[in-house]
């Protein structure tokens, strides 16, 4: 009995730990931010803010490093003192998370305002987002991706697509609302399978013609309506390179922000070695190949300033280390 007794103890202390952590107090404290409108509202007044300029994030150069400043709602006022309605501008603000301490962060967009003005104000620049992930320390890097997705979302979002009414978001703009229909609208992500295929002691990796020059990335795709991530992923190896999946398995998922808002879900493909003959789409690819550990090895190595040659042609390199994409050819290099 006594032991009985201890156990349920062990398990109903356990149980209060994980419900008072600092995790579940965080995640509570945001969901109470994103369903009341007048503590968001307060939140506002204390929280700090992410800067974008059209979806560009803010960045300051200090020496050799690149930093993501945070703006108290002091300094935020102090510049849009320079604006007009500038009670009206902090209101557009979304919720992205908040610290330990439960001090909120904000992303706000000022697109509309002149950007010389706050870059000198602030002496730093509003740097293209895919430049920026190259550069960033890996804790802002998701934090960026998750502002840029939400801020796009609600300027694509400003109308009901079923009464062309304009929609209104709430505080912490997890939603808008069209008052018209009474339809709510919530931020989405599309699923997209991102594979790095094998046939056992080589990898498969392509390029399309958009990328910068030299990179070479796992092949990825959209799940079409009623698939499963297996199907998608043995129907993308067939449609853009032309092999059969013999077995797969999961690796991870991450927020990918480009082109939209995706949730990248990574898989390992195995293809049949006596059946690995690259049969490319070329209206999808560029360029599509295999790669050997000793060549993939090198070209984790090198950096994309580093791959131009002096014919003018570029050597192989992969993606930044923010991207689950490095994280397969990484994982494929270790079971080598």
């Amino acid at each position: 009995m006594a032991a009985v007794c201890q156990a349920l103890h062990k398990r109903v202390s356990s149980l209060v730990c994980r419900l008072y952590s600092t995790y579940v107090r965080k995640m509570r404290y945001l969901n109470q931010l994103k369903e009341d409108d007048s503590l968001c509202r307060q939140a506002q007044t204390s929280g700090t803010f992410y800067l974008f300029h059209n979806l560009s994030p803010f960045l300051q150069k200090v020496g050799k490093k690149y930093l993501v400043p945070q703006l108290s709602a002091a300094e935020m006022r102090r510049i849009l003192e320079r604006f007009q309605e500038a009670e009206q501008w902090i209101e557009k603000s979304v919720l992205i998370g908040c610290s330990d301490e439960h001090r909120p962060h904000f992303a706000l967009d000022l697109g509309a305002l002149d950007k010389s003005v706050i870059e000198s104000e602030l002496q730093g620049s509003f740097t293209d987002l895919r430049k920026a992930l190259f550069v960033v320390d890996g804790k802002d890097s998701p934090l960026l991706a998750l502002a840029q997705s939400l801020l796009r979302w609600h300027d694509s979002h400003q109308y009901c697509s079923k009464t062309g009414q304009p929609t209104q978001k709430n505080p912490a703009g997890s939603k808008r609302v069209c008052h018209a229909s009474g339809v709510t609208y919530y931020p989405q992500m599309s699923p997209v399978v991102i594979t790095l295929v094998s046939d056992g002691s080589r990898c498969l990796l392509a390029r399309q013609p958009s990328f910068p020059p030299g990179m070479f990335t796992a092949l990825s795709g959209f799940c079409d309506m009623g698939e499963n991530v297996e199907e998608t992923v043995r129907r993308e190896v067939a449609e853009e390179v032309g092999l059969e999946v013999e077995s797969l398995r999961y690796s991870a998922s991450q927020h990918w922000p480009f082109p939209s808002s995706s949730l990248m879900i990574a898989c390992h493909a195995l293809v049949g070695a006596q059946r690995a003959e690259i049969r490319m789409d070329s209206q999808e690819l560029e360029e599509a190949r295999w790669f050997g550990l000793e060549e993939v090895v090198e070209g984790l190595k090198r950096e994309p300033r580093s791959s131009k040659q002096d014919d003018g042609s570029f050597l192989p390199w992969f993606p930044p280390k923010q991207a689950i994409a490095r994280q397969l050819i990484c994982e494929w290099v270790q079971q080598q």
